[in-house]
């Protein structure tokens, strides 16, 4: 664990997420951090081939498809835990959008829970967010969304189509996995003042950004196909720290 915190990408972090609060962590800062290289995002990208369409976007929008699962993580032995499959749900105060109703998505697969890439990001970021929570939590409930949001001529992909927001945890991140064929998915980090603190396009695998989610709020624009006579889609890891 010292060994990790010690890495310039962890420290990077920590300082941005115990300050401001958002933070952009590079795709060669995370794969120097965890160990891996371009391999392992190609094999890790392939579970995105295996999801299931979301059926309870309220907007009508055929474009979103995911899975989930939940962890519990001890950051400081790297215990990780798979915890039993149960439904998501948010508030509407949270997600007014698709929130108030549980949400039973399909389980995240085998092979997806057992890729040795997920395991060393989960327990890089836990012991990440143990450094930066003021409160120095030694326990995180990990809730995982794979998301792949398509896009057409006929129908934009929406990453986030509640707009502005904040999903109601400790930490939220989001790990950029691929993109094809697609322009837009800007990402926007806020201060609750309305005030901007960060402005990026993930563009690379690996590139992650992180948020403090009790302290700031973030959007994504939509997403366009640049040949429309192609598949366009985007892929994303959606990782939800809360502390226990």
């Amino acid at each position: 664990m010292t060994t990790a915190l010690a890495h310039p990408a962890a420290t990077d972090a920590v300082a941005a997420l115990s300050g401001p609060g958002g933070h952009l962590m590079p795709s060669a800062a995370l794969s120097s951090l965890i160990g891996v290289g371009a391999g392992d995002w190609d094999r890790f990208a392939a579970h995105w081939n295996d999801l299931a369409l979301d059926t309870y976007m309220a907007d009508g929008g055929t474009y979103r498809f995911r899975r989930y699962g939940q962890f519990d993580l001890n950051p400081d032995s790297g215990e990780l835990t798979l915890l039993p499959h149960a439904p998501y749900r948010q508030e509407t105060d949270v997600n007014p959008l698709n929130g108030g109703i549980e949400r039973f998505f399909d389980p995240l697969t085998e092979p997806f829970v057992a890729d040795p890439l997920l395991r060393s990001v989960l327990v890089a970021l836990g012991r990440i967010f143990t450094e930066a929570d003021d409160h120095g939590t030694r326990r995180w409930n990990i809730k995982l969304h794979p998301y792949r949001i398509s896009a057409s001529t006929e129908q934009e992909g929406q990453p986030a189509p509640e707009g502005r927001h904040r999903d109601g945890v400790t930490f939220i991140t989001s790990l950029l996995i691929d993109r094809v064929n697609v322009t837009g998915g800007e990402s926007g980090v806020y201060a609750d003042s309305g005030a901007r603190l960060l402005t990026t396009t993930l563009s690379e695998p690996g590139d992650l950004l992180l948020g403090d989610d009790r302290r700031t709020l973030h959007s994504v624009t939509p997403v366009r196909p640049v040949d429309p006579e192609l598949p366009a889609h985007r892929d994303v890891l959606v990782i939800a720290y809360t502390a226990r």
